[in-house]
């Protein structure tokens, strides 16, 4: 999931720019979880913007934001979205994103949130980055532990010189990632895999942005 945080209500009034009719989005999956665009967040917005002078036309709380069709079909139900000045959505960039493709683009849309990372969920409320979506995958090599995220280094090739007692130089209260790479190949009986250097990453694979069309 996509963990996000909120953005201080004056920015998101400074970047309405005076406007004063707007219609707000949440998103009641991954912003919900975060407690960011869930329908309390939704409710806390509109009096807060309300307080301060701007009308807001109604809330739209949307199963996943990120999904186009799911916006078309909530602009198809809703006449007063049309009637806003601005758009204001509680939910990750690329809900934002997806808002804005789908309404009318002389329509600002505003975001609510600051998109911070790619989650591995413990349980509801708790969230741990373990992927940073660079497009080549090499869990195969490290026991699923990614040391391209989990290393503040980004070291694909084992731990770096400032190791102390297994935890990490840049945050001594983190266990090194390659250390826990190494404990569970050896749990794993796969050592032989760190006998073959992980080459350099491919930056092109990373090259935004990108693009998938899926044929059923």
């Amino acid at each position: 999931m996509i963990v996000t945080k909120k953005k201080d209500i004056s920015t998101i009034v400074d970047a309405l720019d005076g406007r004063k009719r707007v219609h707000l989005f949440g998103c009641n999956a991954c912003a919900e979880q975060c407690y960011t665009g869930g329908r309390r967040e939704l409710d806390e917005m509109k009096e807060t913007l309300e307080r301060r002078g701007v009308e807001v036309t109604g809330t739209s709380l949307v199963d996943e934001t990120c999904y186009r069709q799911r916006i078309r079909m909530e602009l198809r139900k809703r006449e007063e979205i049309r009637g806003a000045e601005a758009m204001v959505v509680l939910a990750c960039g690329a809900g934002v994103r997806t808002v804005a493709d789908v309404c009318d683009e002389r329509v600002p849309v505003i975001p609510a949130l600051d998109t911070l990372f790619l989650a591995s969920v413990e349980r509801h409320g708790r969230f741990h980055e373990g992927c940073s979506l660079c497009g080549e995958c090499v869990l195969d090599r490290t026991a699923s532990i990614c040391p391209h995220t989990e290393c503040p280094k980004g070291l694909l090739n084992g731990p770096c010189g400032g190791v102390a007692d297994g935890m990490c130089e840049v945050n001594m209260e983190m266990e090194c990632a390659w250390v826990r790479i190494y404990r569970r190949l050896r749990r794993q009986r796969r050592l032989h895999l760190m006998r073959t250097p992980i080459p350099p990453k491919d930056h092109s694979t990373d090259v935004r942005p990108r693009k998938v069309f899926l044929r059923h």
